[in-house]
C-alpha cells in the first residue's frame, strides 16, 4: 500500500487487490486502514518515479504504434489506426499488448473503442473488449456515471437526481444539463458515447517515414545487427525516392523483451538517401555510446524512423567533381557529428552587425548552410583580423594627439614602435541590444604595424572630452 500526505494527514494513494478485499479504498487516512488492518505494509508514494515508469511503458509501447499517449494517472492512450492488421485485427493486437503486460509483471485491462474517451471508460468502468465500428453508443449507455470522471459534487447532483447510467443521463436534454453541469460535462458524455471524437496527442510527433522488422523469437545477436538494419533503411530511401525528399535526421529504434527501448539517433548535414552512408553513420553512433547497444534477452521488434525529410533533387556530377568534392565535406562532417556529437563540430558564421564581438559565433559545420562573410577589396589586406582576444588586452600608448593612432605601445613588457598606422574605424555600442549596450563607449580603431612587420588591430576606448578626459587603448586582434 502507498500513501501520501493530504490535508495533514497520510491518506491512501493506492493499494493491491488484498488490501482491496479488506475493505480499504483510495483516500482513506491510514489511521483508519491501520485500525482495520495492523499489519499493513505502507511505503511513501513517489509520483515522480509513476512517472518515469509510465514514460518507459509508453517507449515500450511504441512497438505497436507510433501514436502513445499518457492516460493519467496510470493508463497509457494507443491510436490503432492503420497498425491493428499488422496484428492479426484489433482484437489479436489487444490480446498481444496484454501479453506483453504480464511478461513485464503488469497486470491492467484494455479496450478498443472508437474514440479515446469511450475505450477509456470501457477500460475502467466496463467491459473489457473490442467494441464494433459505429457501437460504442451501444456499449457505453450502460456504465455508471461514475465513467463521467466528473467531480465529486456534480456525480453526487447527478445520483440524487436518479440518472445512475450514461444512458439517463443521455436521455435527458442537453440544453437543461449543460446549464446545470457546464460545457464540460456535457462534451465528456458525448466523447463517450461516440458521438464527438478527439485525438490523442502523442508523446512524440509523427515521423516521416518508419519501417520495422518483428522477430518471431527475441533477436539476440549483434554482429549482424547491420544485416538487419541495410534492408530497413533501403526500404525507407526507396519511399523517400518516390517522394522526392532526403532525410536529414534518422533514428534505430530496438525494443527488448524486458521492456526497455534502446535509441540511436543520427543527422545529416543535408538531404541523403545514401544507404551505405546513413550505415556508417549509425556504426559510429553505436561504437560512441557510453552504455554500449546490449540486447539483453534479445529484441523483438527493429524499427527505423526517418524524424526529418527535405526535398532532395537529382543533381549531376560535373567533370571537375565540385559536387563531388562537397559531398565529400558533408559527409566526413557527418561522420564527425556522429562520432563526437554535434555539439564538438562547430565553425564561424558571420553575423550582420558591425560589433567585432558579435560578428561571428560557432554553429554546427553544415556545409549545406553557408554563410558569406564579407571579403577585402582585391589586393588590400583585411579589415578585420582573424584571431581575436576575448577580452581585449590593455596596453600603454603613447599617441601625438588625444584622439589621434598611437606612435608606440607597451604589450606584455615589450614596447612596439609602430611604422604605419591606418583607421579609425569607428563603432559605436549597439545600444538596442540591452542596457549593457548604452553603458560601452564608442570605439576607434586602428591597424597598426611595428617596424619588425607585426601587425595589430587596436582600439581606443570612448571619445575625448565626450565621453571620456582618458580614453584607454586596448589590443583587440592579431593580423597574420
Amino acid at each position: 500500500m502507498l500513501v501520501k500526505k493530504e490535508r495533514s494527514a497520510l491518506r491512501i494513494d493506492a493499494l493491491d487487490r488484498k488490501a482491496i478485499t479488506l475493505g480499504l479504498t483510495p483516500g482513506m487516512t491510514l489511521a483508519d486502514a491501520r485500525a482495520r488492518a495492523p499489519h499493513l505494509a505502507v511505503a511513501q508514494a513517489d509520483p515522480d518515479a509513476d512517472e518515469r515508469l509510465m514514460l518507459r511503458l509508453a517507449a515500450f509501447c511504441e512497438q505497436f504504434t507510433p501514436l502513445v499517449a499518457l492516460d493519467p494517472p496510470c493508463g497509457l492512450m494507443l491510436d490503432a489506426t492503420g497498425c491493428a492488421h499488422l496484428f492479426g485485427g484489433e482484437a489479436a493486437m489487444r490480446t498481444c499488448i496484454l501479453q506483453a503486460m504480464v511478461r513485464l509483471s503488469f497486470t491492467g485491462r484494455a479496450a478498443v473503442a472508437g474514440t479515446p474517451e469511450a475505450a477509456r471508460a470501457l477500460a475502467r468502468f466496463g467491459q473489457e473488449g473490442v467494441t464494433p465500428p459505429g457501437e460504442d453508443e451501444i456499449f457505453t449507455r450502460p456504465l455508471s456515471i461514475a465513467a463521467l470522471e466528473a467531480p465529486k459534487e456534480t456525480s453526487v447532483a447527478l445520483t440524487r437526481a436518479g440518472l445512475t447510467t450514461l444512458g439517463d443521463l443521455a436521455d435527458r436534454s442537453s440544453a437543461a444539463l449543460t446549464a446545470r453541469f457546464g460545457d464540460e460535462t456535457m462534451r465528456r458524455l458525448t466523447r463517450i458515447l461516440g458521438r464527438e471524437d478527439a485525438r490523442i496527442t502523442p508523446l512524440r510527433p509523427l515521423p516521416e517515414c518508419m519501417v520495422e522488422r518483428r522477430f518471431a523469437e527475441p533477436f539476440l545477436d549483434l554482429s549482424a545487427i547491420e544485416n538487419v538494419l541495410r534492408p530497413l533503411i533501403a526500404e525507407a530511401m526507396g519511399i523517400l525516392e518516390r517522394r522526392g525528399e532526403g532525410g536529414r535526421a534518422f533514428e534505430a529504434r530496438f525494443f527488448r523483451t524486458d521492456g526497455a527501448v534502446a535509441v540511436l539517433n543520427f543527422e545529416t548535414g543535408a538531404p541523403s538517401r545514401n544507404v551505405e552512408a546513413l550505415l556508417r553513420l549509425f556504426r559510429l553512433k553505436a561504437e560512441s555510446l557510453a552504455d554500449p547497444l546490449d540486447p539483453g534477452f534479445g529484441f523483438d521488434v527493429i524499427r527505423f524512423c526517418v524524424l526529418n525529410a527535405e526535398t532532395l533533387a537529382q543533381s549531376q556530377i560535373g567533370f571537375e567533381r565540385q559536387s563531388a568534392q562537397e559531398g565529400d565535406v558533408a559527409d566526413l562532417v557527418d561522420r564527425l557529428a556522429a562520432r563526437f556529437g554535434r555539439e564538438r563540430v562547430l565553425r564561424f558564421a558571420a553575423h550582420e552587425t558591425h560589433d567585432p564581438v558579435r560578428a561571428a559565433s560557432y554553429v554546427y559545420a553544415s556545409p549545406s548552410k553557408p554563410n558569406a562573410w564579407e571579403k577585402p577589396e582585391p589586393g588590400e589586406p583585411p579589415l578585420r583580423p582573424l584571431f581575436l582576444f576575448d577580452p581585449p588586452q590593455p596596453i600603454d600608448t603613447m599617441a601625438e594627439t588625444p584622439d589621434g593612432p598611437p606612435m608606440h605601445f607597451k604589450w606584455r613588457r615589450v614596447r612596439h614602435m609602430i611604422a604605419r598606422a591606418e583607421g579609425p574605424e569607428r563603432i559605436a555600442p549597439e545600444w538596442w541590444r540591452n542596457a549593457a549596450g548604452r553603458d560601452r563607449r564608442t570605439r576607434d580603431y586602428y591597424r597598426l604595424e611595428d617596424r619588425e612587420g607585426h601587425r595589430f588591430w587596436v582600439f581606443r576606448e570612448g571619445l575625448y572630452e565626450s565621453e571620456t578626459a582618458a580614453p584607454r587603448w586596448f589590443l583587440h586582434g592579431l593580423f597574420a
